[in-house]
């Protein structure tokens, strides 16, 4: 179990080591925070919680309209970027960013977390 802690705890540090990225959450599907590098540890279990029911909401919406299944929600502000990305069937991956980050290398980076996460989780 611990080696599954620090492979997830590398991923995300990897993950927040990119230009813009200011935080990185794994959760599971239903919104259980799994682990977190966020500076402020109140806010990850309600943004896990948050993300899973936003991710989920979109999955219903486009499946309903029938459009396949979205590979990702995005969030913009005048404050910042979220992005949540599901990784397999347990988990998703959740990223804050700076609101002048570019998203390119960020959704890159993320999908490919997002398999590597699956792999671990699984």
């Amino acid at each position: 179990m611990s080696d599954t802690i620090e492979l997830v705890d590398k991923l995300l540090a990897d993950l927040k080591n990119i230009g813009g990225v200011e935080a990185c959450i794994a959760a599971s599907r239903d919104g259980l925070l799994i682990r977190a590098t966020m500076e402020k540890e109140q806010l990850m279990d309600s943004l896990s919680a948050m993300s899973a029911t936003m991710l989920g909401a979109a999955e219903t919406a486009i499946t309903q309209a029938e459009k396949g299944v979205p590979n990702r929600v995005i969030v913009e502000s005048e404050h910042g970027k979220l992005v949540v990305v599901g990784a397999g069937s347990k988990a998703l991956l959740i990223v804050l960013a700076a609101p002048n980050a570019g998203l390119g290398l960020i959704l890159l980076e993320l999908e490919k977390s997002a398999k590597k996460l699956k792999d671990i989780l699984t």
